[in-house]
């Protein structure tokens, strides 16, 4: 008999393990999400226009 050195203590097999993994995953998202959203990021006050002349219009027919 062969002997095999296992690497991995304690991992989670089978279904068991990648459904853990999945909901680790989409934990760790949704906390980043709130994070993310309690931010208070400034609006602009500068209101922004660009003047675009006539000649750059093109007619497609």
């Amino acid at each position: 008999m062969q002997f095999e050195k296992k690497t991995r203590i304690g991992s989670p097999k089978g279904i068991f393990g990648i459904l853990i993994k999945i909901v680790l995953i989409i934990l760790i998202l949704f906390t980043a999400i709130i994070l993310i959203d309690r931010i208070n990021f400034p609006s602009p006050i500068k209101k922004i226009e660009k003047v675009i002349p006539n000649e750059n219009f093109k007619i497609v027919k």
